[in-house]
């Protein structure tokens, strides 16, 4: 199989995505990329005053996530984690 047959666009993945953000995230464990703390999405601490939501880690004060919603969108940047775990839906 060559690889630009293998390559799928993002709607293969929407079922997923739908899955993943519609359960409970407060108890998901994010890794900070700058200090490599791991602290529950709950336990971080966020900022609404920005157009839009930052996360930062509580340790190094790393942003670890923005989301910004509007004209029924939402943008979300999670560039500041190295890696995102929670459990899969039951």
């Amino acid at each position: 199989m060559e690889a630009s047959e293998a390559k799928l666009d993002g709607n293969s993945i929407g079922g997923l995505l739908r899955e993943i953000f519609t359960m409970e995230m407060t108890t998901a464990e994010a890794t900070c990329a700058g200090c490599g703390a791991v602290n529950a999405v709950g336990r971080v601490d966020v900022y609404l005053r920005a157009p839009g939501a930052v996360v930062r880690c509580p340790g190094c004060e790393q942003v670890l996530m923005r989301i910004v919603q509007g004209r029924g969108r939402y943008w979300v940047d999670l560039r500041g984690m190295r890696c995102l775990e929670f459990a899969a839906p039951e």
